[in-house]
């Protein structure tokens, strides 16, 4: 492969004329307007209508190797034998459409088989943040009333003490071992019929949880079209990228080696399921997969594997670029390393190009209530806009706002809204929450942004308070709230101290009730208690007087984060 070598003449296009070239009619990609629940959006002509589509189109693949963990290697075929054979299990224990089945594991070949043979039965999915403790996972299951909980054995410890708690689950299954066996026998399973009732591209499919200002985490609902979207939109980005060169995009080659992605981000986030877990099984790569994250591990499964694409979130690209162990690895097989959800450094995409000169670096802001990506842009795009997360979707929209809602001029900065076809249609069993973000269609992001004349997006900051490590959203309040728990404590606030690889992580500044004390390891230990690892502040302040607040009695944290970086 050769290196990738810049165009002077670029681009040969606008953008708008290659989004024009890539949907116009007769074209794959073409694009038509719908009235979805009374709001009229642009939508895939030719995608898929339903994810038993997908998943039958997946099994096209065969012998193809689809998921590789560990010493396991699992081929499309194995994969849709087990995933059927699990449907019709779960058939069998009454599973029906619209039933909710809740999925709670580490990223094991067994997370997607439970995943489609929940949809092939159009009940809904409901992933579950492995990382989560017995709490937050009772929370979750209670909230969505899920009626079957699949499980490994760690997130079987966890939730066994919160069992008796949740009068709708009727089955917990655990690890699934005793129903299909071993993976590396799901080939010899029984030829099943798959469940071939009818499912609408509206039909509910997913609840992905989303952490929430109310300290709790909200159930984004989503559809089968939402998902479906990025599914087939994952096509669009290569293709732009020729025609902005002045080239024509090449046809597909059954003969070309199989692509592969290094799966180094959960398939519990919306970007491990569905725009990874879902496009890779549509078009038949190889998804090569992680028991937990490690530098040197993953550059040896790249080599092993040929992997083609990695990335996940910012923190990962940093740590493979300037691993002291890199130059014993052969990564010459990556074409594409993109990444997302987390705040990424300009100098990041040139570091990429200079030590990888045959790769190509990508990235894209969605966030749970988009079904992940929603913009997007790599190569030459993205190396002349690096502090861009790119433009939306062709069938996407994006405008600014001010706090009345207002749409704001290109340049200035407001609030992001964003509508399109990957938009979920609320939060389970929320009207007021959901009244409140999704208006006309749109969903109010909470990010603060700003659009240029062409369309191209930049995150300026969070309206919400909320800050992101290493690509988990932490929002404050949760942190908060179990602070102000803990009887010393009178007052608490969280902040986001800068991290050149995580972004950023937990800070807390607390003040104690007067005549109590607590030491700063006791208050991480209590924190981690009630919420996952991720969440625990890594240093915790403790304060002489009480925290600044204004006239409405709010922290002020503007002040507290000044006087942090100061201090």
């Amino acid at each position: 492969m050769e290196p990738i070598s810049p165009h002077a003449s670029w681009p040969a296009i606008s953008l708008s004329e290659a989004n024009r070239l890539l949907t116009a009619p007769g074209m794959p990609l073409e694009i038509e307007e719908m009235d979805i629940r009374g709001v009229r959006l642009k939508v895939w002509k030719h995608a898929p209508k339903n994810l038993r589509e997908v998943f039958l189109q997946g099994r096209q693949h065969g012998e193809k190797i689809f998921l590789v963990y560990e010493d396991e290697r699992i081929d499309f075929e194995s994969f849709a034998k087990a995933s059927i054979h699990l449907a019709q299990h779960l058939k069998q224990l009454g599973v029906r459409p619209g039933d909710r089945v809740a999925l709670a594991m580490r990223n094991l070949p067994q997370w997607p088989v439970s995943f489609f043979a929940t949809l092939l039965l159009g009940a809904i999915s409901v992933p579950l943040n492995a990382w989560w403790t017995g709490r937050e996972l009772h929370y979750a299951l209670e909230d969505s009333g899920a009626r079957v909980l699949i499980v490994d054995p760690e997130r079987q410890d966890r939730i066994a003490p919160w069992r008796d708690q949740l009068a709708a689950l009727d089955h917990v299954l655990i690890g699934l071992d005793e129903i299909l066996g071993p993976s590396q026998a799901w080939s010899t399973l029984e030829d099943l019929s798959c469940p071939d009732n009818p499912i609408d591209p509206e039909d509910d499919a997913t609840i992905f949880y989303t952490s929430g200002t109310t300290g709790h985490p909200k159930g984004a609902l989503g559809t089968h079209r939402n998902t479906i979207n990025t599914v087939w939109s994952s096509a669009h980005l290569a293709a732009r990228n020729f025609l902005r060169r002045g080239q024509t995009p090449p046809l597909p080659d059954p003969a070309a080696p199989q692509r592969a992605n290094l799966l180094s981000v959960p398939f519990f986030h919306v970007t491990g399921c569905q725009a990874i877990l879902c496009p890779s099984l549509f078009v038949g790569t190889k998804i090569v997969m992680m028991h937990k994250w490690d530098a040197e591990r993953a550059m040896q499964l790249i080599e092993r594997e040929r992997v083609t694409g990695a990335g996940g979130v910012p923190t990962i690209a940093w740590q493979l670029l300037e691993h002291p162990q890199r130059h014993r690895y052969d990564l010459s097989s990556l074409e594409l390393v993109s990444y997302g959800g987390a705040p990424a450094a300009a100098e990041l995409v040139r570091q990429i190009r200079g030590q990888w000169p045959h790769a190509i670096a990508g990235t894209g802001w969605g966030m749970t209530e988009t079904s992940a990506t929603f913009t997007h842009h790599s190569a030459e795009d993205y190396e002349t806009h690096p502090d861009s997360c790119g433009p939306a979707l062709p069938n996407g929209e994006l405008k600014v706002c001010d706090d009345a809602g207002n749409p704001l001029p290109s340049g200035s900065v407001g609030e992001l809204w964003a509508r399109g076809p990957n938009v979920v249609k609320g939060y389970w069993h929320k009207p007021e929450v959901t009244a409140e973000t999704f208006v006309d269609g749109w969903v109010k992001t909470g990010d603060l942004a700003k659009l240029d004349d062409e369309g191209f997006c930049t995150i300026v900051d969070r309206k919400k308070d909320i800050l992101i490590r290493g690509g988990e959203n932490i929002y404050c309040i949760e942190v908060e709230s179990a602070l102000y728990e803990h009887p010393a404590i009178m007052d608490a606030a969280v902040i986001g101290r800068p991290h050149r690889i995580l972004g950023e992580e937990p800070v807390a500044l607390v003040h104690c009730k007067p005549g109590s004390t607590v030491s700063e390891e006791a208050l991480k230990t209590w924190v981690a208690e009630r919420l996952a690892a991720f969440k625990v502040p890594v240093l915790i302040c403790f304060e002489p007087e009480t925290l600044p607040r204004n006239a409405n009695g709010k922290i002020i944290k503007t002040q507290l984060r000044e006087r942090f970086a100061a201090d």
